[in-house]
């Protein structure tokens, strides 16, 4: 049989000689190794195209530079290995380089109370790019938690004061009525509302660790009412007392998370959002802190 030369369409030139950002495939389905597990992860992966003549990127080559990471832990080491691969098998058609890996992390997260526990995800996000021989990469992760309202709180303990005063109006003072009064529904006339809660944390990594569970575990230490997965009832009364020992503003939740990162050797910068999906409101709070972030300000 004849040996056929296939054509390399990719290879010809141009019609319209125009440079283009980014060129290359998104939501490439691979495996990556993270904290010793195998997880699903989904990857956009590109070059510029600085080579305006040129038809196109050779795809295949950037699609094969990814198998790399079914084979190793996922480091920043690693990860700049692949955007390296991604220029040199480009070599004089692009000088930048991206990767953003997506996927879901599970933790296993014990009850408050009971010997219960169940698996909670985290989306996760980790962003790349190499240009010009300098590196940067993110990692991002989404956080749920509750918060409860310092003004609802404050309202509601004024309605109770209120309905005391009413209730026992110019007559002493039984321990034990008091005691059932503050039981009862007729007692306890309002309750502070509380939302489920999200941060949206996205950190600059200083090294090649990839601390993901420590980002987590710093983050829900300093908010305090992380939402659970599988509960009994001494779990919700736990988390109720949480709630009520640590009220909170969007403000203050930011706040809270700023000063956590802060302790984090391995962070270069992060930037913090927080959302607060209002029970009163119609509308969501929200508020942002970043430090040392890409501007290069503090």
């Amino acid at each position: 049989m004849t040996s056929l030369t296939l054509p390399d369409v990719a290879a010809q030139s141009s019609q319209q000689a125009l440079p283009l950002d980014w060129v290359g495939m998104c939501g490439i389905a691979l495996p990556l190794l993270i904290d010793g597990r195998n997880v699903t992860a989904y990857a956009d992966a590109g070059v510029s195209l600085d080579d305006g003549a040129s038809r196109g990127i050779h795809m295949s080559r950037l699609y094969l530079a990814l198998e790399a990471l079914e084979h190793q832990a996922l480091t920043a080491r690693g990860v700049h290995d692949i955007l390296g691969q991604f220029l040199a098998s480009h070599a004089g058609l692009s000088h930048r380089a991206y990767l953003r890996l997506s996927f879901d992390h599970l933790l296993k997260r014990p009850a408050l109370v009971s010997p219960l526990a169940g698996w909670k995800r985290y989306p996760v996000s980790l962003d790349a790019r190499l240009e010009n021989e300098m590196f940067h990469v993110e990692l991002s992760v989404h956080i749920p938690y509750s918060s409860t309202c310092p003004c609802s709180a404050a309202l509601a303990r004024q309605l109770i004061q209120a309905q005391f005063d009413k209730d026992f109006a110019d007559q002493p003072l039984n321990r034990d009525e008091v005691r059932q009064w503050l039981g009862s529904s007729g007692g306890i006339v309002a309750t502070p509302h509380s939302q489920r809660s999200l941060a949206k944390l996205q950190v600059r990594l200083a090294g090649d660790d990839i601390g993901l569970a420590e980002l987590i575990d710093q983050a829900e230490a300093a908010l305090g009412t992380a939402v659970q997965t599988a509960v009994k009832r001494a779990d919700e009364q736990a988390f109720a007392l949480a709630n009520g020992q640590n009220l909170m503003f969007c403000e203050d939740a930011a706040r809270r998370l700023h000063q956590a990162l802060r302790q984090l050797e391995w962070v270069r910068g992060f930037s913090v959002r927080v959302e607060h999906a209002e029970s009163l409101h119609a509308h969501d709070a929200v508020a942002e802190s970043r430090y040392a972030w890409l501007d290069g300000s503090a």
